[in-house]
């Protein structure tokens, strides 16, 4: 059984027993998330489609970490102007473990 969910503007394709990094949920490390934005299940052959969610149906899951991600380099030039921009970022996560998926 595995589920399509939406979360953070991007989607996953998820299975009871996963774990996934999303962008950042509110929430300490233990919490139960449920995620109602499922966009499809499917069960072997019985697949049920969203239009554009499932009614009814939620993925549940545990938060297992909260962090950063690697540092990223961002710079901007522009030749024979003397501009230089030297930025970083590092974007926050959430790992989850997927626990249970009902339809």
């Amino acid at each position: 059984m595995y589920a399509i969910i939406r979360t953070g503007g991007k989607q996953y394709q998820v299975a009871a027993g996963d774990r996934l990094r999303v962008e950042k949920l509110a929430g300490d490390i233990g919490d139960t998330v449920e995620i109602d934005d499922v966009l499809l299940v499917a069960d072997g052959e019985n697949v049920k489609i969203g239009q554009p969610v499932v009614d009814s149906a939620k993925v549940t899951a545990q938060i297992v970490e909260q962090g950063k991600e690697k540092k990223i380099v961002v710079f901007k030039k522009k030749r024979r102007k003397g501009y230089r921009l030297k930025q970083g970022h590092r974007q926050q996560f959430t790992a989850l473990e997927i626990k249970e998926i009902s339809a």
